[in-house]
């Protein structure tokens, strides 16, 4: 009897062991989970701090965007306004040709007013090619004035002059033309988009963009920052591909 209740107690002393070293199993197991529990909770909570941040991130750009945009309307309807004047002198030149009877003495007035407006154009405006633009106005100036070209011919080419002025403003491409680089005439390989944008590279490995200044004029402007090199660069690249459609990041003249 004696040794059944030994055997007994061994027993139950051998399921006490067993319950209590299950019991610190289980401690061991809550801790190691409570320890990875924290480890990712601090996790989200980094990724949320990294989230919110995109999130202030992204709302700036597309607030610095949206003002972006509002400045390239504004660029734009001074550029159609531009060009509603010029279509305005050519249709001017046509009435006032249509009413004269086509006597030199009368298409002069009228030649030389236009001419005027479109130098004023020129002077003030989109600095591209300017002074080969200049040089021909000035030229059919003085054929008119002495006389030495035709009235009928100089009125057919004051007229095809402003129309190759409205043609510039829908065209995109790569010409070579003397730039104003901090009071130094540069030669420069510049990319014309319209009349609105004008990049440029020079020999010496500089880039840039012609911006408005604050009294309505335009110089160029070397700018420093690799990215927007980058984007120039990759704007000629492309433009010398004969990528001329599809979507391209370009710095913005047009931000103050």
């Amino acid at each position: 009897m004696k040794k059944q209740s030994l055997t007994q107690l061994i027993s139950a002393s051998g399921w006490i062991l067993l319950w209590l070293s299950s019991s610190e199993a289980a401690a061991s197991n809550l801790e190691n989970l409570a320890k990875s529990l924290a480890k990712i909770r601090g996790e989200v909570e980094t990724l949320q701090t990294q989230l919110d941040t995109e999130k202030d991130k992204h709302t700036s750009k597309m607030t610095a965007l949206s003002s972006q945009i509002a400045d390239l309307s504004v660029e734009e309807r001074r550029q159609k306004l531009s060009i509603e004047k010029l279509q305005h002198s050519i249709d001017k030149m046509t009435e006032n040709a249509k009413k004269s009877e086509q006597s030199g003495e009368h298409l002069k007035p009228v030649l030389l007013s236009v001419l005027n407006d479109y130098k004023s154009y020129t002077q003030t405006g989109f600095p591209f090619k300017t002074e080969d633009r200049m040089k021909v106005i000035h030229d059919l100036e003085n054929n008119i004035t002495h006389q030495v070209m035709d009235p009928n011919k100089a009125t057919n080419h004051a007229w095809a002059l402003i129309e190759d002025e409205l043609r510039l403003s829908k065209e995109n491409g790569i010409y070579q033309q003397t730039i104003t680089l901090n009071g130094e005439q540069v030669l420069a390989e510049v990319a014309k988009l319209g009349t609105i944008f004008l990049f440029f590279q020079t020999r010496d490995q500089r880039s840039g963009m012609a911006k408005k200044t604050s009294d309505d004029h335009w110089k160029f402007e070397v700018v420093e920052d690799n990215e927007e090199i980058e984007r120039i660069k990759s704007l000629f690249d492309s433009l010398k591909k004969q990528i001329r459609q599809g979507y391209f990041e370009i710095p913005n003249p047009l931000r103050k």
